[in-house]
């Protein structure tokens, strides 16, 4: 199973990179109270709502799924969440101290979401192939009690370092590969307040959402300082925000500084999400 990093006994280095160098994925229950998430979730709902009327604004991912980007001031909890002692822990142990901040937006599978395919989110970087070193970091936090017919997210384990040579897109691997992911997968359940951090090349997909209910997930894309992810996404902040913001938090942002915010325009697309499979 994946290691969890129980709140209260200490953040250890050792357990960080064991886990994400093993499992590719570590978790931390009860980080944040339901109250801070319930918040969350009524801005995430505010954006997915203000994004669905604009052309381009929510990306598909299949049928009832979508990934949206958004500002980080349009989210009241950004810096409690980039200033959680956890997520700056695990950031420094896996990416240094220089990491920086790429990426915030969510995901939301809907009721009817099918499974997604197995998939990393972008092609493995020479650092991990070669170098056999991770350089990036998805951290998730869901805004609801997960149960097993929302659709769970479902990770292959030990699967961030598998070649992809003959992956398409570098990050869709050949269908006769799923039954060795379905043996090492885990399904993940996780209750308010908790988040988890991951490699972003472990293999894994959002499984079909059977339930009445969205599942609603935030995520918060993190790099080293020799990665490249910025340039898939426009991480924008206004000057007035940028004002308010601690100086500890904008010198691990890479971000793009505006007189007023710009809509987002989705600097990549997924295109084997786009069709979604039983």
């Amino acid at each position: 199973m994946s290691t969890s990093i129980e709140q209260g006994t200490g953040y250890d280095v050792a357990a960080i990179m064991g886990g994400l160098y093993g499992d590719g994925i570590i978790g931390l229950k009860g980080a944040f109270e339901r109250e801070w998430v319930e918040q969350v979730g009524e801005d995430i709902e505010a954006l997915f709502q203000d994004a669905l009327q604009r052309p381009g604004g929510a990306l598909g991912r299949g049928p009832n799924r979508f990934y949206v980007e958004i500002h980080p001031e349009r989210l009241r909890g950004f810096v409690d969440l980039v200033t959680h002692p956890w997520v700056v822990a695990v950031c420094e142990a896996t990416l240094g101290p220089d990491y920086r901040i790429v990426e915030i937006g969510f995901d939301i599978p809907g009721p009817g979401a099918m499974n997604q395919p197995w998939h990393r989110d972008f092609p493995a970087p020479d650092e991990t192939l070669a170098g056999r070193r991770l350089n990036s970091l998805a951290f998730n936090l869901t805004t609801v009690d997960v149960s097993d017919d929302m659709g769970p997210f479902e990770i292959a384990l030990g699967t961030q370092w598998d070649a992809g040579e003959d992956f398409a897109h570098g990050m869709f691997p050949p269908a006769e590969y799923s039954s060795r992911y379905v043996e090492r997968a885990v399904r993940r359940t996780p209750r308010m307040g908790d988040i988890s951090a991951r490699s972003a090349l472990t293999i894994h997909r959002g499984t079909a959402n059977r339930s009445d209910r969205s599942r609603p997930t935030l995520v918060l894309g993190v790099d080293a300082p020799c990665a490249r992810n910025a340039e898939r996404h426009d991480l924008q902040v206004s000057r007035a925000y940028a004002e308010t913001l601690p100086d500890s938090v904008k010198r691990h942002m890479t971000y793009r500084l505006v007189d007023e915010l710009e809509p987002i325009v989705q600097q990549h697309t997924i295109e084997g999400l786009v069709m979604g499979v039983m």
